[in-house]
């Protein structure tokens, strides 16, 4: 299980010293956990030492490498319910000095998302389960790729629903994995991080339903039209109605493929829909909502109700 993120008020060389693992665990691979190598990039966020060329021997010295062109998800909102993983695309390009291998066992880079003021004030993160795949272009750049995987009911609330901005990190270790603190030098271990790379909207998940009666309904009678609007809470992992939303009540005649507006009514207290119409010809009733910035557009399927 993930814990919701915060950064713990230490220096980047306490974050680090929590990394440092047995040389025994680490000869089959890296013993350095994603979250392990996060919360060291966090601390050390708060650090300014790191652009300075006399850095103290306990803190990383700045790595030559810079994010561009990230995105999230393809550009669209990350939308997520109450209970099931999301997980997202995130690509993006890393610009490096020619010295820096990126693709040793050593570095580690990676593009997460964040809600708050910046980079090291973040109220929450994001991130993605496994590391980044990178593909060099050249002896300076390269592309990857990655996800943000999203547990609702472990690491969001109902303030989560808005925008996120995405921030990144990269250390090189400079083959000291596996060393014991104590035989670690941390002025050989690098360190970068770029904030505000981009922005996505997280987005609480929404259902709508219809439900138009009676069936079958002579001609001239009233339709009775029902459904209701409800959306994720992340405060308790459950669904709510959205109260005093617009949503459009929209008709599509039997033979035909285009839905036209009927009318716009509105939620009631507890999300609920309830209208009446004249049954004129046999058609598909439909409930639409445009959406809002915390909560995504939603369409029903259309209901047949057959006019003798």
């Amino acid at each position: 299980m993930r814990i919701r993120a915060t950064v713990a008020a230490v220096t980047g060389a306490l974050a680090l010293s929590a990394l440092a693992v047995p040389a025994a665990q680490a000869a089959g691979g890296s013993s350095y956990g994603k979250e392990d190598i996060q919360k060291a990039a966090w601390a050390a966020s708060g650090k300014t030492a790191y652009t300075g060329t006399t850095a103290d021997a306990a803190e990383p010295y700045p790595l030559d490498l810079t994010f561009s062109s990230v995105k999230i998800n393809n550009g669209k909102p990350i939308v997520a319910g109450t209970t099931n993983k999301v997980t997202v695309p995130v690509t993006y390009k890393v610009t490096h000095s020619a010295d820096l291998d990126i693709t040793a066992p050593d570095v580690f880079l990676d593009v997460d998302i964040y809600r708050g003021a910046d980079y090291v004030n973040a109220a929450n993160r994001l991130w993605g389960d496994d590391w980044p795949t990178c593909t060099v272009t050249s002896t300076t750049t390269a592309t990857c790729k990655g996800t943000i995987d999203v547990l609702p009911s472990q690491e969001l609330n109902n303030v989560d629903a808005t925008t996120w901005k995405a921030g990144g990190y990269v250390y090189d270790f400079n083959d000291q994995l596996g060393r014991e603190f104590e035989d670690i030098d941390w002025s050989k271990v690098g360190y970068a991080e770029q904030d505000n790379l981009a922005t996505t909207k997280l987005q609480r998940y929404s259902k709508l339903t219809v439900n138009a009666s009676p069936e079958p309904v002579k001609k001239g009678k009233t339709i009775t039209v029902t459904g209701k609007l409800s959306r994720a809470n992340w405060d308790d992992n459950k669904y709510h109605g959205y109260t005093g939303q617009p949503v459009k009540l929209q008709f599509r005649k039997k033979g035909s493929s285009t839905y036209t507006t009927v009318k716009t009514i509105k939620t009631n207290s507890t999300g609920n829909l309830k209208t009446t119409v004249k049954a004129a010809q046999d058609g598909y009733f439909r409930y639409s909502f445009a959406g809002t910035s915390t909560t995504p557009a939603v369409t029903t399927a259309g209901d047949f109700v057959d006019v003798k």
